[in-house]
C-alpha cells in the first residue's frame, strides 16, 4: 500500500488540488446553496407528472401528458436500471454537488488524456485546467446544460482509451473506451457525441495512412477490431437509450415532414434556418484570444462610467434617465440573436497553440489542426455556408442538430492539447535552443502583435456594429423626437464603449502572453527549472481562465435550495384548476409564451410547454392551428378544459372554462376519409370533433363504416388514469367509432379490449381512435415500447460484458506488471 501511495502520490495530490479549486470556485455549495439554472427549473416543471408517479410507483412512467398533449419521456427523464452507466452517473451525482461534478469530471478526464499522452503530471494538470475552464464549458453550466457538460467531460478519456488501444494495450484501452463511451452516450447529449465521432473518424483516418505507410497494418487492424468491439459494447449498454431515441427521433421535429403543402416545412430533419440559428461569426472567432472583443454576453450592461452615459447626460437627460438609456444599449455586437458569452480558449493557450504549430512534428498535430479548421468552418453555419451546407445536405444525421456553433466545444479541447504538447516538446524533444526561442518569439509576435493592434486601434480592425445598428439608430431617432443628430451621438458613444471593452481585454491578453513567453523562455535558457516554470504556467492559465469564467458563472448564479424548490409558485387560477378532480384534461395558458415556456407544466397537463424535440405532428398542429389564431375545434378535440389569459393593461390573470371540450373519449357518428396529411390538416381547421372523425385513407381498412353509427344509449368513460395505462369502459348496442383525446404514437401504445390486443388508428391528425364492437366492454391503452423493454435486456447483457472486460483488463495489466518485475 505504501509503495502504491508513493508511486501515485503526485497524481493524488493533483486530484486533491482539482477538488479544492472546484469547491473554491463554487463555494456557495458549501453553504447549502444550489445553482439557479433556468433550463433545470424548466426541466423539473416538464417532469412534474413523471416524478409524481415515480414517488407513487417506485419507477417513472415512459409517457407523460404534462406537455404538448402527451409525449414519451425518453428525452425528459427515464430510468435505465439495467444500464451500468446509469449507476456510474448516479454515483457521481450522489457524491458531488452540481455543478462541482461536471467541472471535476472535465479536469479528471482531461488529466487522464494528458497522462496517456505521456505529459509530465504538473503540465498535464495545467492542460486539464486549460480545457476544463474554457469559457463555454462554464457558460453552459449557468442555465443547467448538465447533460451537454457531462458529454463534453467524457470526450478526453474516450480519446485516451482510443490512443491506448492503438498503442497496443488492447484490453485496457478498449475496455476504457467502452466504459467512457457508454457513460458518454448515457449522458444523453447525442450532438456532442456525434461531434466527437467525427473527430475520431479523422484521427483513425490519419492513423490508417501511417499504418499503411509504416507497414504496420496487422497491429493496427487488431487495435481497430478491439475498438469496434468496444463501440458495439457501449451501444449494447445503451441499447434502450439509443433505440428509443432513434425511434422517437423519426416521429419528432427532427424527423420527416408529414405535410407537403407548407413550403417552409423541412422535409427531413430540422430546417436550415433553425439549425443555423446560432452560428459563430467569422470575426467572432477572435474571442478565442480576446474575450470581450465582441462585447461579451447579450446581458452585458454599461454603467454610469460609460461613454453612453456621458453622452446621454450631455444632451440634457436626468441622471436616472441617462442610466436607464445606458443600460438598454446592446454591448454585444455580433449577429447572434442572443448569447451567454464568448468562446474563450485562453490567452496563454492560444499563444502556445501557435507555438505548437511551429515546433510539434508528430502526426497528432495534423489531426488537431484538421479537426480545428473543419469544426471552425462548420461552426460558422449561415455566416460561411459553403462547408456547412455540404454537411447539412449530405452528411448522415448532421441536419438533426441545431446551434451549430456548439461544435466549438470540441475545438476547445483540440487547442489545449496542441498547446500542452508544444510545451512538452520544448523540453523533451531535444530541439535546438535557438530554434525554439525563435519560434517562441514568432508565436508571441503573431498573437501578441494582433492583440496590441486591437489595443492601440480597435476601430481600424473592427466596426463594432452589426446589422441591427440602423434599426437601433432609427429607434433612438424616434425616441429623441426625430433628432437624428442626438441619436447618432449615442450610437457613436456606444461604439466607443464597445471598443474600450475590446481594448481593455486586449491589454489583459497581452499581459498573459508576456507572462507565458517569459516562463517558457526562462526554462529554455536554463534561468528557471522546468518544474517551477510548468507550475507557474499552470497557475497563470488558471488565473486567466478563472477571471473570465467568473463573468458568466459566479456566486450570483446560486440560490437557496428552498427557493429553488418552490420556484414556480401557483397563482390563484392554477390552484383553482388543480382542485378539479378530473384526472385527465388539458389547459391552454395564454398568459405565458405558450409553446416556449414550461412553467404551466409545473401545475397542469398543458397543450403547450417547452421541449427541443417534440412530436413532429404536434408541432405541425401548433404551426397550423394555434400560431396565427387559436382554432377552437382543435382545442376541443384535445380536451382543453380551461383557458388562462392575461389582461395586457392590468396584467391580471383570469381563467375561463371551455364548455365545448370534447372530453376523454367520445363516440362519433361519422368518419371523413381523406387522402393524406395535407387534407387531414385542412379538414380539422373547421369541423365538429364530436360529430365526425377525420381519418387518413391508410387506416380505412380498419373501419367498417357500414356497421357503425351513433346511438343515444351508447356511452364511454375513463375509469382510471395512469400516464402509461388508461382504462375505459363502454356500452353500445352496435359497433361504434370512438375518438380518444390522447396523442397518437404507435411506437409503443397498444390497445386491449377485454385483455385482447386490438388495432386502433389515428384520427384528427394527432389523436387515437378505434372501431369497437357492440356490447359492454373494457378498453385499455398500455404504453409498452419494445424499444425500451427489449433494449433494457440488451443493456443488461452489455453491462455484464463491459464489467467482465474491465475486470480482465485490470487482471492483464497487473499480470504484466508482475512479469516486468
Amino acid at each position: 500500500m505504501n509503495n502504491w501511495l508513493k508511486a501515485n502520490g503526485i497524481h493524488l495530490a493533483i486530484i486533491g488540488f482539482f477538488i479544492i479549486i472546484c469547491f473554491v470556485y463554487f463555494s456557495p455549495v458549501l453553504q447549502g446553496k444550489a445553482p439557479a439554472q433556468s433550463d433545470v427549473l424548466q426541466a423539473k416543471a416538464t417532469a412534474t407528472e413523471i416524478m409524481q408517479y415515480k414517488e407513487k410507483d417506485g419507477k417513472g412512467p415512459l409517457w407523460t401528458n404534462q406537455m404538448f398533449g402527451g409525449m414519451p419521456t425518453y428525452q425528459i427523464w427515464v430510468q435505465h436500471p439495467l444500464n451500468v452507466a446509469t449507476y456510474v452517473i448516479n454515483f457521481i451525482k450522489a457524491v458531488l454537488p452540481d455543478p462541482v461534478d461536471a467541472v471535476l469530471l472535465y479536469l479528471l478526464g482531461a488529466y487522464l488524456l494528458f497522462c496517456v499522452l505521456k505529459v509530465n503530471p504538473w503540465l498535464a494538470a495545467a492542460g486539464a485546467i486549460a480545457f476544463a475552464f474554457t469559457s463555454y464549458n462554464f457558460i453552459i453550466l449557468a442555465p443547467g446544460h448538465s447533460n451537454k457538460a457531462l458529454a463534453i467531460a467524457f470526450c478526453p478519456p474516450i480519446i485516451a482509451g482510443v490512443i491506448l488501444t492503438l498503442r497496443g494495450r488492447y484490453w485496457l484501452g478498449a475496455s476504457l473506451t467502452a466504459l467512457f463511451l457508454a457513460v458518454e452516450i448515457r449522458s444523453n447529449h447525442i450532438q456532442m457525441t456525434y461531434y466527437l465521432m467525427i473527430a475520431l473518424l479523422i484521427f483513425i483516418g490519419i492513423e490508417v495512412y501511417h499504418a499503411y505507410k509504416d507497414k504496420k497494418l496487422a497491429g493496427f487492424g487488431r487495435a481497430i477490431a478491439f475498438l469496434a468491439v468496444a463501440m458495439m459494447l457501449s451501444f449494447m449498454v445503451n441499447a434502450s437509450k439509443l433505440w428509443t431515441t432513434y425511434e422517437y427521433g423519426q416521429e419528432s421535429n427532427r424527423g420527416k415532414s408529414n405535410l407537403t403543402t407548407d413550403a417552409a416545412e423541412e422535409k427531413n430533419g430540422l430546417s436550415k434556418e433553425y439549425a443555423y440559428g446560432w452560428s459563430q461569426g467569422v470575426g467572432e472567432s477572435f474571442t478565442f484570444l480576446i474575450p470581450n472583443l465582441y462585447g461579451g454576453s447579450s446581458g452585458t450592461r454599461l454603467d454610469d462610467k460609460s461613454n453612453v452615459f456621458k453622452a446621454a447626460s450631455g444632451i440634457g437627460l436626468a441622471p436616472d434617465q441617462a442610466l436607464g438609456l445606458t443600460q438598454q444599449m446592446p454591448v454585444y455586437w455580433g449577429e447572434k440573436s442572443i448569447t451567454s458569452g464568448p468562446y474563450y480558449f485562453g490567452a496563454i493557450i492560444c499563444f502556445l497553440f501557435v507555438f505548437g504549430l511551429f515546433i510539434v512534428k508528430s502526426r497528432f498535430k495534423w489531426w488537431i489542426l484538421s479537426v480545428t479548421i473543419l469544426f471552425m468552418l462548420l461552426s460558422f453555419g449561415k455566416n460561411f455556408p459553403l462547408i456547412s451546407d455540404l454537411f447539412f445536405e449530405y452528411f448522415p444525421l448532421y441536419n438533426k442538430f441545431r446551434a451549430v456553433e456548439s461544435i466549438l466545444a470540441m475545438v476547445g479541447l483540440m487547442v489545449p492539447i496542441l498547446a500542452i504538447i508544444a510545451v512538452k516538446e520544448a523540453y523533451t524533444a531535444g530541439l535546438d535552443q535557438k530554434y525554439l526561442i525563435k519560434r517562441l518569439t514568432w508565436s508571441a509576435a503573431i498573437t501578441g502583435g494582433f492583440t496590441l493592434l486591437v489595443a492601440l486601434m480597435p476601430t481600424a480592425l473592427f466596426s463594432f456594429t452589426n446589422s441591427g445598428n440602423q434599426q437601433l439608430l432609427e429607434g433612438l431617432t424616434q425616441a429623441f423626437q426625430n433628432n437624428n443628430g442626438l441619436a447618432q451621438s449615442i450610437i457613436d458613444a456606444l461604439i466607443k464603449d464597445r471598443a474600450d471593452l475590446a481594448r481593455t481585454d486586449a491589454l489583459r491578453t497581452l499581459l498573459f502572453i508576456a507572462i507565458a513567453y517569459a516562463l517558457i523562455w526562462a526554462f529554455l535558457t536554463k534561468k528557471m527549472t522546468v518544474h517551477v516554470a510548468v507550475i507557474l504556467l499552470g497557475a497563470a492559465i488558471l488565473i486567466d481562465m478563472w477571471q473570465i469564467d467568473r463573468r458568466y458563472l459566479n456566486n450570483d448564479n446560486f440560490a437557496t435550495k428552498s427557493d429553488l424548490k418552490d420556484y414556480f409558485k401557483p397563482r390563484e387560477v392554477d390552484s383553482f384548476i388543480s382542485a378539479d378532480t378530473d384526472p385527465d384534461f388539458r389547459v391552454l395558458d395564454l398568459s405565458i409564451s405558450t409553446f416556449q415556456d414550461a412553467s404551466a407544466s409545473a401545475f397542469h397537463k398543458t397543450i403547450g410547454g417547452y421541449h427541443a424535440a417534440k412530436l413532429k405532428r404536434f408541432q405541425e398542429l401548433i404551426d397550423n392551428q394555434f400560431t396565427k389564431s387559436i382554432n377552437q375545434d382543435a382545442l376541443d378535440m384535445l380536451n382543453t378544459k380551461y383557458i388562462i389569459t392575461q389582461d395586457p393593461q392590468t396584467q391580471s390573470v383570469k381563467m375561463t372554462r371551455n364548455p365545448t371540450a370534447a372530453g376523454h373519449a367520445w363516440i362519433v357518428p361519422s368518419v371523413q376519409i381523406v387522402k393524406d396529411a395535407d387534407q387531414e390538416m385542412q379538414a380539422i381547421s373547421s369541423f365538429d370533433p364530436k360529430k365526425e372523425a377525420i381519418v387518413d385513407q391508410q387506416y380505412e381498412k380498419l373501419i367498417d363504416t357500414k356497421n357503425v353509427g351513433a346511438d343515444p344509449t351508447a356511452s364511454i368513460k375513463l375509469d382510471s388514469y395512469h400516464p402509461d395505462h388508461l382504462v375505459y369502459s363502454y356500452s353500445a348496442p352496435r359497433d361504434i367509432i370512438v375518438v380518444f383525446s390522447e396523442i397518437y404514437y404507435d411506437k409503443g401504445w397498444n390497445m386491449y379490449v377485454d385483455n385482447v390486443k386490438k388495432p386502433y388508428f389515428r384520427a384528427d391528425y394527432v389523436l387515437r381512435a378505434a372501431q369497437l364492437e357492440a356490447g359492454n366492454h373494457k378498453v385499455e391503452f398500455k404504453f409498452e415500447p419494445v424499444s425500451y423493454y427489449l433494449g433494457e435486456k440488451i443493456s443488461l447483457v452489455g453491462s455484464v460484458l463491459l464489467i467482465a472486460a474491465l475486470a480482465f483488463a485490470v487482471y492483464s495489466e497487473n499480470k504484466k506488471k508482475k512479469l516486468a518485475v
